[in-house]
């Protein structure tokens, strides 16, 4: 079945070139009948007390929207999602997806402690009052976010991309590491398809952001070790879990994150410590300061994994064989 109404693809500013790249990839994989596709033209109006406005400069009206953006700080890159979610159904689209190759506020999906907010519901409840009627996403915080939403969630995997490359280094003895156990299921995937050892670091923190202690679980000696999380903050975590691995006598010690957050002395701490290298998505972009050490950090694009899931939807294409974990 194939659906009749034309598909618009639109980007918030935080996410304009993983946008352009998605667009570029789509045009590449369109059916021959599918006219060209371009991304939408969209401006966003700022007035002097920091208030903004985005709005479509060309008709959406019956059209299936898909809107691109990352919400990673500031926090106007959710607003302007939301806004932008809301122009569209204003001017009567007939769908409207967002696009969120990271989910902001992913790490606040329970109550761990009295009297906090739980930040991932609330921002599902406004994608809704907004008017969003589906989500497409990458790597949330917790797989169970999507029990969140009354409406479809594509979850997508970095593993997707991250595999692959994983496999192409041809590493000897590798063994795949799980930064806390948080990250075991996702690790023991990984492990799982690469047919190698797990191996577990226990942390424990006396703050957010602060790791206190952490204590590796599993055969270090003489493995060339991959350490796979959805996300790196701080790099706190990842720098202490690099060099105690190094200390307990790894042969190397590589990482592979979906989000690069990368925030406070992120940079510094992966420049710093005993890591090799560092793989991430485009999901968000990299810092353009020269005065980062980004020597050591490689990105791998989910620009591709994003339009193929877009398309398949777009078309009404089974889509089950794309989120195999």
């Amino acid at each position: 079945m194939v659906n009749k109404n034309r598909m618009e693809l639109f980007s918030c500013t935080a996410s304009r070139e993983f946008a352009a790249k998605v667009v570029d990839e789509l045009n590449k994989i369109k059916y021959p009948d599918e006219p060209e596709l371009h991304l939408g033209a969209s401006v966003v109006t700022k007035f002097s007390d920091g208030e903004f406005q985005p709005a479509f400069t060309e008709s959406v009206r019956g059209a299936t929207v898909f809107i691109l953006q990352s919400t990673f700080p500031p926090t106007e890159n959710l607003m302007e999602l939301l806004l932008t979610i809301d122009a569209a159904k204003r001017a009567s689209a007939d769908k409207v997806i967002a696009v969120m190759p990271y989910f902001g506020w992913a790490r606040q999906d329970r109550k761990d402690k009295p009297r906090v907010s739980i930040g991932a519901k609330l921002v599902a409840n406004l994608l809704k009052a907004a008017g969003a009627d589906r989500v497409m996403t990458c790597d949330l915080h917790a797989d169970q976010i999507q029990g969140f939403f009354d409406f479809p969630v594509d979850h997508l995997y970095g593993s997707k991309v991250f595999l692959p490359y994983i496999k192409q280094l041809n590493l000897e003895n590798l063994s795949i590491a799980a930064p806390d156990m948080g990250g075991a299921k996702r690790a023991n995937v990984y492990a799982k398809e690469l047919a190698c050892p797990v191996i577990i670091c226990h942390k424990s923190r006396e703050k957010a952001n602060e790791v206190a202690s952490i204590t590796a679980i599993g055969e270090v000696e003489g493995r060339n070790i991959v350490i796979v999380d959805d996300m790196i903050d701080t790099a706190g975590t990842l720098k202490k879990a690099a060099d105690v691995l190094m200390e307990k006598g790894a042969a190397s010690v590589r990482a592979c994150a979906t989000h690069a957050v990368l925030s406070g002395k992120a940079y510094e701490n992966i420049a710093s410590s005993a890591l090799k290298e560092v793989f991430v998505t485009d999901t968000i972009p990299l810092t353009t300061d020269p005065t980062k050490d980004t020597s050591k950090i490689k990105v791998v694009s989910m620009t591709g994994t994003f339009a193929n899931i877009i398309h398949r939807v777009y078309n009404y294409e089974q889509i089950s064989s794309e989120f195999v974990h």
